[in-house]
């Protein structure tokens, strides 16, 4: 779903980063220090990961591990999952859905230029994040399906449709389902 709102002008310009030499405490410091939940991870000056407020509960908290002698890299969530410039906010909401995480550093020709979080979306769109949040509740329950085909809204191109099918999680109309948009 497009909503014609890019990337560019909801994201955060300040990206807070970290060499992968680096130790955890460092990074959390980082963190702290310039207030903000993730911490890009860098390799030769190119992004190679990320650290999220939930990596350093999951990966040292709870597990007891010394932040002072742990590296970024051992910890960091990579491939780093990244959306760009002009990718639109609607387009961006459904990766995250997909995913299952809260926030995309924007690259530029493999370089970060601003990272966008459900924050920035729920300021510009509050009506989006509304929707984000209903839809991930939705998605944790499996869907009883006694219909084979049904009448509705396309979560694929947002037409209505009169013969709705459900096809990889999500109701599709004919047309989508003929085309390579799943």
């Amino acid at each position: 779903m497009k909503l014609g709102i890019l990337a560019k002008e909801i994201m955060t310009k300040r990206i807070v980063t970290i060499d992968c030499e680096k130790t955890v405490q460092e990074a959390a410091k980082e963190m702290v220090k310039y207030r903000v939940g993730s911490i890009i991870v860098l390799k030769d000056g190119k992004p190679i990961g990320i650290i999220t407020e939930t990596d350093l509960n999951k990966r040292v908290v709870a597990l007891a591990k010394d932040p002072t002698k742990l590296k970024v890299k051992e910890i960091m969530s990579s491939p780093i999952v990244f959306v760009k410039p002009n990718d639109d906010v609607g387009e961006i909401v459904e990766k995250m859905q997909k995913h299952k995480i809260r926030r995309f550093p924007v690259l530029k020709k493999g370089k970060i230029v601003g990272i966008v979080t459900h924050t920035d979306i729920a300021r510009t769109c509050p009506l989006q994040m509304d929707l984000l949040t209903t839809r991930l509740k939705i998605r944790e329950f499996q869907p009883m399906i006694e219909e084979t085909s049904t009448s509705g809204i396309c979560e694929v191109c947002g037409n209505y449709s009169e013969d709705l099918r459900f096809e990889n999680d999500q109701w599709v109309c004919e047309r989508c389902r003929e085309s390579s948009y799943i």
